[in-house]
């Protein structure tokens, strides 16, 4: 199904540069960006490609009612790192967010985005597939760089690919660690980078990565992505492989991102 996109759009930002990505590339083809930033560690970089940056924490839900009313928002995109135990910090949250907390049944991720995206669309918001914008960043099937994985690595990826979708099913996490088809480690709500951390440490050198899309991944949120940060996390734990979905997940800064794993001999793959 086509989508009519508006003119002026709102990116609701986290950490990392994936907002940036999609901000920059909105902007060069005619967009104006309005920006809601719940991070801080790329706001310097948004202001270069939005015409306003708003501050708020996530659980500031009446505030950011309130600028997306103001600013006559209609189209929303959500991009970057929002930390889960943000759910366990409720002393900043406003008196909406709290509500609408307790009237969720479990806080696990696709339920607390899709109580948002409804209420997002009391107000006329139409939150977007997180992928409209960068669609360029989306990894087709192969190897990337120079190195091949062996064939005991390509078991820890098939056992791996099978176990991270088993947990997506369940909407736990995206990723598991594995060395010699034993489960290292399963992401939960520490997020991708410790889970490697954790997992990687237990393996004692190399460990393999996988990183999935959730089975029926509603594209608005919660698209599976890495980029050097989960590289350097690999290298400084001494995981020698990293597979991903092919397209169905997002490489932030691949020619970096392959040029670290070539240095570094790490095979990165897309299954």
């Amino acid at each position: 199904m086509s989508i009519t996109l508006e003119n002026k759009q709102c990116l609701v930002a986290g950490d990392g540069v994936l907002p940036v990505r999609m901000a920059q590339y909105a902007k060069e083809n005619g967009y104006e960006v309005i920006c809601i930033s719940l991070a801080k560690d790329n706001v310097h970089e948004l202001k270069k490609h939005c015409s306003k940056v708003y501050s708020c924490h996530p659980g500031e839900v009446n505030k950011i009612e309130s600028i997306l009313k103001e600013e006559q928002i209609k189209q929303l995109t959500f991009l970057g790192k929002v930390h889960k135990k943000v759910l366990l910090q409720l002393h900043k949250f406003d008196k909406r967010a709290v509500e609408l907390i307790k009237e969720a049944s479990r806080l696990n991720d696709d339920q607390v985005m899709l109580m948002i995206v409804e209420e997002l669309g009391k107000i006329g918001v139409e939150v977007l597939d997180q992928t409209i914008f960068i669609k360029n960043l989306m990894i087709p099937a192969g190897v990337l760089g120079k190195h091949k994985p062996t064939e005991s690595q390509m078991s820890d990826v098939n056992y791996g690919f099978w176990l991270a979708k088993e947990m997506g099913k369940l909407d736990v996490g995206q990723s598991v660690v594995i060395k010699d088809k034993m489960i290292m480690a399963v992401e939960a709500i520490e997020g991708t980078d410790v889970c490697i951390k954790r997992g990687a440490k237990l393996a004692k050198g190399e460990a393999v990565v996988v990183k999935v899309a959730k089975p029926k991944q509603d594209k608005r949120f919660d698209i599976p992505a890495i980029g050097m940060k989960t590289l350097r996390t690999m290298k400084h734990y001494h995981a020698s492989l990293i597979a991903v979905e092919a397209n169905e997940t997002i490489i932030v800064d691949q020619e970096k991102v392959v040029k670290y794993a070539d240095e570094h001999n790490i095979v990165i793959m897309a299954v």
